[in-house]
């Protein structure tokens, strides 16, 4: 929910399968972001939430769509070349127009791990002194196996994503990066850092819930939950298809939510307008390919 460079083009040529991973809310609060504490004013935005997509089986993606240009709302969407229903990943040429509409539209992009890597582990440092992780790749041909990347490998991972979106939709990505399940250490984020991505996690209350069990979690329990706890400044995270979900929660929740939200007084803007990472994409001088 890309590697190339330095993993290697026959890697890269090869991962096209892709798998959603699920995690609970628990793995969720791993990874999350610091709600601001009442009103933000921010233009004339002044009670503003970040919602965000990561990809999935994209089945739901035209109606995703559909929802979010009838309501005027802009999301980020961090992109993996997942696995999906239609086509050969989310990222293949099949999506190609419905991501170059969503360019036009004004949402912004950024990367979610071209292979959809997941963070295993820090490793000892190599003998030359640098940076290891145990990484375990959930799309492409290696899905399921787990690999020792270095930072160039984990870097060239975040940078493929963000070539490929550039080249689907003719708009330069966000210099931002959401590593799967929200998954990561200080130290991976350091390297990631390093190569020019700030990561994004979620707030607490912004874990709308739409890969959890339709049975434990049905939709009308999600969406009251997400009305209830919602505050200004928090990251909402959902996905474009969810493949162990039963009960789509797009857009079954996703078109009554934000009617809600809004007249809560809430508006929406993408993480371009974030207070946090506004001044770092801002200063970015990020290209692709590099």
């Amino acid at each position: 929910m890309h590697h190339v460079k330095s993993i290697g083009k026959p890697l890269v040529a090869i991962l096209f399968i892709a798998t959603q991973a699920i995690f609970t809310p628990a793995t969720a609060q791993k990874s999350t972001i610091k709600s601001s504490q009442g009103d933000v004013q921010t233009g004339s935005c002044t009670k503003p939430l970040y919602l965000t997509f990561d990809t999935g089986h994209m089945e739901v993606a035209p109606l995703v769509a559909e929802v979010l240009n009838k309501h005027q709302v802009k999301v980020t969407f961090f992109a993996a070349n997942e696995k999906t229903k239609v086509g050969n990943g989310s990222l293949s040429q099949h999506w190609a127009p419905w991501w170059k509409a969503r360019a036009a539209e004004g949402h912004d992009f950024a990367s979610h791990t071209y292979d959809h890597v997941y963070w295993r582990g820090d490793l000892p440092r190599a003998g030359d002194g640098t940076t290891q992780f145990r990484i375990k790749p959930s799309a492409g041909a290696f899905e399921g196996r787990e690999f020792t990347f270095d930072a160039k490998k984990y870097c060239a991972q975040i940078d493929f994503a963000n070539e490929r979106l550039q080249d689907l939709t003719g708009k330069k990505p966000l210099p931002l990066f959401r590593a799967p399940g929200g998954k990561s250490s200080p130290a991976l984020l350091k390297v990631a850092k390093a190569c020019g991505y700030e990561h994004v996690g979620w707030s607490p209350a912004g874990f709308l819930g739409d890969e959890l069990s339709s049975t434990t979690y049905p939709n009308k329990l999600l969406l009251n939950q997400a009305l209830k706890n919602i505050k200004t400044g928090d990251i909402l995270l959902a996905h474009l298809g969810i493949w162990s979900r039963q009960d789509p929660w797009a857009p079954a929740v996703l078109e009554p939510l934000i009617v809600g939200l809004k007249e809560k007084g809430f508006c929406f803007q993408t993480m371009r307008e974030h207070p946090q990472y506004k001044a770092w994409i801002a200063q970015s001088t990020l290209t692709w390919p590099r």
